[in-house]
């Protein structure tokens, strides 16, 4: 899963979703360098990226992608996921979409001291852009795979991903429809460990 819905999954503690926004940029054990919430919300982002690697309807989606983008493939599902989350925020939250993105960026803003300089390097870039409402629409998903792309190490094909995800668009939508009630259950028992 992506920034929008590592952020959802957190509910509506804060610090938590904070530590989930954060927790690409944050390596190993340093986690426990944070307040003791945003240290689970880092923590729920891995149990969060575990789940959902290992699910066998996110293979199918990974599977499918492979051959055209290979290791870039969860990259890519977690981003369609995203957007397919965005088309339907209204099925799972009573906070409409641009309201909640707004919501989003306005916590991480005032945690801005304890951010890692990753996140303080782009989070501007994200706000300006609205990427977490951009997620609706495709032109929003072309725009952060061609960035994506741009940043990769190697030939990636991430700009042409786009075009995979409107030519199989019924397949992606349904695995997410299938996958993201799995993930929600997951989370809510995590939550009461």
């Amino acid at each position: 899963m992506n920034y929008l819905a590592h952020s959802f999954l957190s509910g509506q503690d804060e610090e938590l979703l904070v530590g989930n926004f954060i927790a690409d940029s944050v390596r190993g054990s340093q986690f426990g360098l944070f307040p003791r919430k945003i240290a689970q919300g880092i923590i729920l982002h891995r149990q969060i990226d575990t789940f959902t690697d290992a699910h066998p309807v996110v293979q199918q989606s990974k599977e499918r992608l492979r051959p055209a983008y290979r290791k870039y493939a969860g990259v890519i599902a977690d981003i369609y996921y995203d957007h397919f989350l965005a088309i339907n925020f209204d099925r799972y939250s009573t906070v409409g979409l641009g309201v909640y993105t707004q919501q989003v960026y306005d916590s991480v803003q005032r945690h801005h001291a304890i951010l890692p300089d990753r996140v303080k390097y782009f989070l501007p870039y994200m706000i300006e852009q609205n990427w977490l409402l951009n997620y609706a629409n495709l032109e929003g998903i072309r725009r952060s795979l061609t960035g994506l792309s741009r940043r990769t190490a190697f030939i990636s094909n991430m700009e042409t991903a786009a075009d995979e995800l409107r030519e199989n668009y019924h397949l992606y939508l349904h695995e997410f429809n299938t996958f993201f009630p799995d993930l929600m259950a997951f989370v809510e028992e995590q939550q009461k460990l």
